[in-house]
C-alpha cells in the first residue's frame, strides 16, 4: 500500500515512472516520533496584499477557517521583523487560516502587508524554482474542483484528472485531483483517493474537507537542501527516485525529475516534497524566496531542543537568519524561535514552546 501511496503523489504532480533512481519508496516511518527533533511541518507563512482574494480561495474555497486581524502589539512585531527580515518601512496584519476540525492540519500564517513587495515566483510555471504548492486531500473532489472553478480560480487542467491505481494485490481504486491557481501564484493540488483508500493527510469526514496536509518545492539542486531538513532538522528521507513527467506540468513530457519525499521522524503527514528537475532548465525569481516577499514564504517547525537545531546548523554551516528569540505571538504562543536560510535561500522557522 506505501508503494502505491508513493506513486499516487507523483501523479498528483503530473509524473510517470522512468528509470528509478532507488528502488525504495516505502513511506513507514523509520523511527518513531519520540526521536524526532522536530515535528512535521506545522505552520505555513503566506504573505499577500490581497485579503478578498486569499478569503475567496482559501476560506470559502477550501473551507478554511480565518480569524485576524490578530493582536499583534509592536513589541512582537519588532521582534518579528528581525527573525523573518521584514523591512521597518512594511507594515502587515496577522490572520490565521485553520482547521479547527482536523488539528494536525498545517497552519497558514497570513501576513497581509500594507505596501505591495514583489512576488516569490512571476508565474504559475513549474520551470521556476521555489516553493511550488500546499497539498488538499479530500473526499469530496468533483464538488470542490466545481466550487473553486466558479469562485474563478483556474487550474492546470481543464477539469478534474481522474485515473485509477493499480493496488498491489491486483485491484485497483479511483483517484481525482487538481492543480489549482491560488493567489499570489501558490499553488493548490486537490486530491482524493476512492475505493475506501485513506487520504493522503486527516480529513474532516463531517465535511470532506482536509489539509493543507503537506507542501512541495521545486530546486535547482537537491542534494544541499535534502542535507540541510536530514543534517540540521534530524528529518527522513522516505523515498527518493527518479521519475519522468508525461508533460502536464507545463513542461516538455520526458522531462526528468529526481523526487524527494521528507517526514519527520514518526509522523505521516505534514511532510515535504522536494522536485528537481535533471534535464530541462528551471530559472528563478530576482528575489529569495521568503519574507518580506509575496507567496508561500516559510515553513515553520516544532522543536523539542532548539540548541540542538542551532548547533547542528552551525556543525554543517547552515546559515542562522536570527535567533533565538524568546517572545510570545498569537498563532504560536509562548515560544524560542530561530530562524534558518536552507540552501535554495527559502526561509526555515523553528521554535520551541515554553
Amino acid at each position: 500500500m506505501h508503494k502505491i501511496i508513493y506513486i499516487l503523489l507523483l501523479l498528483s504532480l503530473g509524473f510517470s515512472q522512468a528509470k528509478k533512481k532507488n528502488m525504495g519508496g516505502d513511506l513507514t516511518p523509520k523511527s518513531n516520533s519520540e526521536n524526532a527533533l522536530v515535528s512535521k511541518l506545522n505552520v505555513a507563512t503566506i504573505i499577500t496584499t490581497n485579503l478578498e482574494e486569499t478569503k475567496l480561495f482559501y476560506e470559502k474555497g477550501w473551507q478554511l477557517q480565518l480569524d485576524g486581524p490578530l493582536k499583534v502589539d509592536s513589541k512582537t512585531k519588532r521582534v518579528q521583523r528581525r527573525l523573518w527580515g521584514i523591512p521597518n518601512d512594511i507594515g502587515w496584519d496577522t490572520y490565521l487560516l485553520s482547521r479547527p476540525s482536523v488539528p494536525t492540519a498545517i497552519k497558514i500564517r497570513l501576513l497581509v502587508l500594507d505596501t505591495p513587495t514583489p512576488h516569490i515566483h512571476s508565474s504559475w510555471d513549474a520551470s521556476e524554482v521555489g516553493p511550488f504548492s500546499l497539498g488538499f486531500p479530500n473526499t469530496k473532489h468533483l464538488e470542490i474542483d466545481a466550487k473553486l472553478r466558479k469562485l474563478g480560480f483556474g487550474a492546470t487542467s481543464s477539469e478534474a484528472s481522474q485515473y485509477e491505481i493499480q493496488n498491489l494485490d491486483g485491484g485497483s481504486y479511483l483517484v481525482q485531483e487538481t492543480i489549482f491557481l491560488g493567489p499570489d501564484f501558490v499553488k493548490a493540488v486537490g486530491i482524493h483517493r476512492g475505493g475506501g483508500k485513506s487520504q493522503l493527510s486527516p480529513v474532516d469526514p463531517a465535511t470532506g474537507y482536509g489539509g493543507p496536509g503537506y507542501s512541495a518545492q521545486i530546486l535547482e539542486e537537491a542534494q544541499p537542501v535534502l542535507d540541510f531538513y536530514t543534517k540540521v532538522l534530524d528529518m527522513e528521507i522516505r523515498s527518493d527516485r527518479e521519475w519522468t513527467t508525461s508533460g502536464v506540468l507545463g513542461v516538455p513530457a520526458g522531462t526528468r525529475y529526481r523526487f524527494s519525499l521528507v517526514y519527520s521522524k514518526g509522523s505521516t503527514e505534514g511532510h515535504l516534497l522536494f522536485v528537481d528537475p535533471l534535464n530541462h532548465e528551471t530559472y528563478a525569481s530576482p528575489v529569495y524566496p521568503r519574507p518580506p516577499y509575496r507567496g508561500l514564504a516559510m515553513w515553520s517547525f516544532a522543536t523539542k531542543n532548539i540548541k540542538q537545531v542551532i548547533k547542528r546548523a552551525r556543525q554543517h554551516n547552515f546559515k542562522i537568519h536570527s535567533g533565538p528569540i524568546r517572545y510570545n505571538e498569537p498563532i504560536i504562543g509562548s515560544h524560542t524561535s530561530v530562524t534558518l536560510i536552507a540552501p535554495n535561500n527559502y526561509m526555515v522557522e523553528v521554535y520551541q514552546l515554553d
